[in-house]
């Protein structure tokens, strides 16, 4: 407008446009550097997070949109980074938790080739891993437990043989379905259990062993020194009699010990058919000769089981409570409950209730004084076979017990 209104000399107006345009294009390389080096720098910036490296952080410099498409962009790379520290930390946990378990883990893809397997599976099959990997499932031996149907699976392996526990689940991959197997040794466990069990019975065997070996050698022993004595006292055949009958009564005693063993050990499979639970309950109670016994009814269903074993269980149930409710002049209530996939049974006294529960179910144990110690280990046993649980418990409204056997409805 100066050179356009100005009374100027053309030397003037010449200096003053050269001036002009000087500026112009100073201002402009300026703008231009700026935008270019911030182009540049968001560029390279992208370029390292394509790349995966999330540790170069750019300058923002002003508050226009370059400075906060810089910040925004420093702010991603820093979610990327911890991400990717995160992700390091728990793959690395992972690979701890899956070398030092002590279950063999195989992962196999589409066409079960096996893909990664764990220090354990390595001792299993008895090879390194590089020499695993890329095999079948067939040529590893692990066809049947890939593809069966058996939860517990019989099997011998290079590395080891007895009963595993066999899982399987399906994941994907970079887009493609893979196998992962997991085979857990059931032997080590089953043999603990086995040597713990053997030893509570070996311990309470031998209890009750000494309990009549010891009276029968010891009276046995002095029934020898008495007929060796000579002269014999005048009473010795009243002597004789009265130890020959504490032997007789004590030799009774271990035969039935041994019966009952005999019993525990030969309890055949139930013979399922369709029972009514309130036939079965009211069945039982009428026979129990200690107390009679009251009966809170229920909801009348049916279940797939042995009626006599069955009758059988809460008959002991019922002894037990009755004896208990004696000692305290207590009743004895039996009942049911029905939920949408099982029935409860319980039997409740109103004994002094459980003071030990440690042995309640190991075999021959008993407090009482005249008890054989397998009435609750065979009602369990039942209950199991008819694939349900029996519990025993304290009652929480008063004082005495409370016996629950859960059954599976039949199938309507």
């Amino acid at each position: 407008m100066l050179l356009a209104t100005g009374d100027l000399s053309a030397q003037a107006s010449w200096t003053l446009a050269l001036f002009v345009v000087s500026l112009w294009i100073g201002f402009a390389m300026a703008a231009r550097e700026r935008v270019v080096r911030s182009l540049q720098t968001l560029g390279n910036l992208l370029s390292a997070l394509r790349e995966g490296d999330y540790s170069i952080r750019g300058r923002a410099v002003g508050t226009d949109a370059l400075g906060d498409a810089m910040r925004e962009l420093n702010a991603l790379a820093k979610i990327f980074q911890d991400q990717r520290l995160f992700a390091i930390e728990a793959t690395t946990l992972l690979r701890t938790v899956m070398t030092e378990i002590d279950v063999a883990v195989f992962a196999f893809d589409q066409g079960e080739r096996l893909k990664l397997v764990n220090r354990a599976g390595e001792r299993l099959l008895a090879q390194p891993a590089e020499r695993l990997l890329g095999k079948s499932a067939t040529d590893l031996g692990l066809a049947l437990p890939l593809t069966g149907k058996e939860a517990v699976l019989e099997a011998t392996f290079p590395g080891a043989s007895g009963r595993w526990g066999v899982k399987r689940k399906t994941f994907r991959q970079e887009g493609e379905s893979h196998q992962l197997l997991v085979l857990t040794d059931f032997s080590k466990a089953l043999r603990e259990e086995e040597r713990q069990a053997f030893q509570r019975l070996i311990r309470v065997l031998g209890h009750e062993l000494n309990n009549s070996l010891t009276p029968i050698t010891s009276i046995a022993g002095s029934l020898e020194r008495l007929v060796e004595r000579s002269p014999r006292q005048p009473d010795w055949e009243e002597d004789m009699r009265r130890g020959l009958g504490v032997i007789a009564s004590r030799s009774g005693a271990l035969k039935r010990f041994l019966e009952g063993y005999s019993r525990l050990a030969r309890l055949p499979a139930p013979h399922l058919a369709r029972v009514g639970v309130a036939d079965v309950v009211r069945r039982a109670a009428s026979l129990s000769p200690q107390l009679p016994v009251r009966v809170d009814e229920g909801k009348d269903v049916s279940l797939e089981a042995d009626s006599d074993q069955l009758e059988q269980l809460l008959i002991n149930l019922l002894t037990n409570a009755a004896d208990a409710s004696s000692e305290t002049g207590g009743t004895v209530s039996i009942g049911w409950s029905v939920s949408r996939t099982e029935v409860e049974i319980w039997v409740e006294d109103e004994g002094p209730g459980l003071a030990e529960t440690a042995n309640l179910f190991v075999p021959f144990f008993t407090t009482k004084q005249k008890g054989s110690g397998i009435g609750l280990v065979l009602s369990r046993q039942i209950a199991e076979a008819h694939g349900g649980r029996l519990t025993l418990s304290n009652r929480t409204d008063r004082t005495g017990c409370r016996a629950a056997v859960a059954l599976p409805l039949a199938a309507q």
